[in-house]
């Protein structure tokens, strides 16, 4: 049985891509998660332009597939991997950037996850939706991108004991 795809692919133009890296302050000592990462754009640009590592998630094998011929034709495939995994139940938490482009509800379920298992000051960056009641700390309307879009900054808080 194939698993239930709750949001069909559509990719990031590749300006937004560049203006959610720079809000993410990526450098080439991070580790970029993209949840739901399709063609793997985001990871491969992050490690191309910065110098970052990336880890691609996606439920899609065919999407994974093309991630990874895409890196290989890249020359980054030392620097990044693709796994299709369920989001939910993915290891993260060696993460120090997240990209999330995922419909408002895939967002709010996945918050308190974010919220347990990132390190406090990773960087989470959304496309399009926010987080709920988690007011952004940085909101960026790309009006004139190839496809209009919002982004949205979190940093990861420390842990209250």
């Amino acid at each position: 049985m194939s698993p239930h795809i709750d949001i069909g692919y559509i990719p990031t133009p590749l300006d937004a891509v560049q203006v959610a890296l720079e809000l993410a302050v990526v450098t080439d000592q991070d580790i970029l998660y993209d949840l739901g990462c399709g063609d793997g754009r985001v990871v491969i640009a992050a490690a191309q332009q910065f110098g970052a590592r990336g880890i691609g998630i996606d439920i899609n094998p065919d999407q994974i597939w093309a991630a990874q011929q895409k890196a290989e034709a890249a020359q980054v495939g030392d620097r990044v991997k693709f796994y299709v995994e369920n989001l939910f139940e993915s290891d993260f938490t060696e993460a120090t950037v997240m990209f999330l482009y995922l419909l408002p509800h895939l967002n709010l379920k996945l918050k308190p996850r974010l919220l347990a298992k990132l390190r406090p000051g990773t960087r989470i960056i959304s496309r399009d939706f926010d987080m709920g009641e988690w007011e952004p700390e940085q909101k960026i309307h790309l009006p004139d991108s190839e496809e209009p879009c919002t982004l949205y900054r979190w940093t990861v808080p420390p842990r209250v004991n």
